[in-house]
């Protein structure tokens, strides 16, 4: 097929051949993180929230309260 300027097109192949490649790459990249995310092996979005018993671990860990303190906070926490 002739073009309007008489040349046979095959330009469009050098760069469009490279652009679609790229394309390629690229979206062969998104679809794997998105499919390791959707499994659970992907970055993670951010901090991971504590929960109650968490912080007073680590209040007690840090010597913040003492065992009865602890123990009596923990029976009020625990869901049983």
């Amino acid at each position: 097929m002739m073009w309007w300027d008489g040349s046979s097109g095959l330009w469009h192949g050098m760069i469009l051949g490279p652009l679609m490649m790229i394309a390629l790459v690229v979206l062969t990249v998104v679809v794997a993180a998105w499919v390791l995310r959707a499994v659970g092996l992907g970055w993670q979005t951010g901090p991971q929230e504590k929960t109650a018993l968490d912080i007073l671990q680590e209040r007690f860990a840090r010597g913040e309260i003492n065992r009865e303190e602890y123990e009596e906070r923990k029976q009020l926490l625990s869901p049983s």
